[in-house]
């Protein structure tokens, strides 16, 4: 009997040293989490981001591969094949069949091969355009809230403007006067977006402008560049981040949008949004592929990038909510 009571009471002293210890090393592994890899494991358990990362994963195939896909079928971006092989005898766009698997345009052009080339055009404008917005409005915030006083003042005013005017009748105009192409709608869109990302990145570096480790900096000789770049920038980018997400769809909007209006891409460019606008002659006549297939690759890109957008917001940005309505 002692000697089990001895080995009851080990155990007992065991379980109770043991304890301790599991909490210790579970501790450790939470500690040893950054916020960027807390913010990584909520988003890769986001099973709606994790399907719209699928879906943009396999658009940008599509774009990277168009090349392929024309090989595939047979038909250049910009072929044109006439009656009867592409057209109907009365002129007509000719509907999906083996040969042309999403039928074709009123050229004659092969529709899913467009397509395809299209989303060249509104991946680039909608990250390059996006990167440059978030670069210009990150750098005028970043200015704005930290000298304050009258460089904050001219900067904010700017920024007012540019939300005042309406972004499509001001891109409409600059276009116009400069001329449509790929360089033009990647600058005029990426310089007439900054300004939101500017207003968001200066409210969060006016709320910690004046925290002790700010302040610390400046006591040790930093100068004001160094702060706001090495100090500051990194405690918002994941604001920045956040945006910029949720700003690439927005961005794909315009240039479509810019498009169909006839004041975007120029043609004979396949793009998403001159290819909805083409269709408008001719769908009510029974061609509903030409309107149909486009719309649904503008619909199906734009939502996956939003919906990605928010589950990197919910992930990386519990506040999101608050800084994006």
């Amino acid at each position: 009997m002692a000697f089990n009571t001895q080995h009851a009471g080990e155990d007992v002293l065991a379980g109770a040293e043991g304890a301790p210890l599991a909490e210790d090393a579970a501790a450790r592994k939470i500690e040893g989490r950054s916020p960027w890899r807390l913010g990584f494991e909520r988003l890769r358990r986001d099973r709606a981001a994790m399907i719209s990362a699928g879906v943009i994963c396999f658009i940008v195939l599509i774009a990277i591969f168009a090349p392929v896909v024309a090989a595939i079928t047979g038909h250049g971006s910009n072929q044109q094949f006439y009656a009867p092989v592409g057209l109907s005898p009365e002129g007509q766009p000719l509907p999906p069949s083996s040969r042309f698997w999403l039928g074709t345009d009123t050229l004659g052009r092969d529709v899913l091969v467009r397509i395809a080339y299209g989303a060249r055009v509104s991946l680039i404008v909608g990250l390059v355009a996006t990167v440059m917005t978030v670069t210009i409005g990150a750098i005028v915030g970043l200015a704005a809230a930290y000298f304050g006083g009258f460089v904050d003042s001219v900067l904010a005013r700017f920024m007012d403007w540019l939300l005042a005017i309406p972004f499509l009748l001001l891109a409409i105009s600059l276009v116009t006067v400069i001329g449509p192409g790929l360089t033009v709608l990647i600058i005029v869109i990426g310089f007439l977006g900054w300004a939101s990302v500017g207003r968001i990145v200066r409210g969060q570096v006016l709320s910690i402008r004046e925290k002790e480790y700010i302040e610390a900096a400046r006591s040790l000789g930093a100068g004001p560049w160094r702060i706001m770049f090495i100090d500051i920038l990194p405690n918002v980018i994941a604001p920045i981040i956040v945006y910029t997400s949720l700003l690439i769809p927005v961005t794909i909007v315009a240039e479509a949008s810019l498009s169909y209006l006839g004041v975007g891409i120029p043609a004979p460019t396949a793009d998403w949004g001159q290819m909805i606008s083409d269709s408008q002659s001719v769908y009510q006549y029974g061609a509903w592929w030409y309107l149909v297939f486009p719309s649904i690759a503008l619909l199906v890109t734009t939502l996956a990038f939003n919906i990605f957008g928010d589950g990197v917001r919910d992930a990386f940005d519990p506040r999101g909510d608050q800084l994006f309505v």
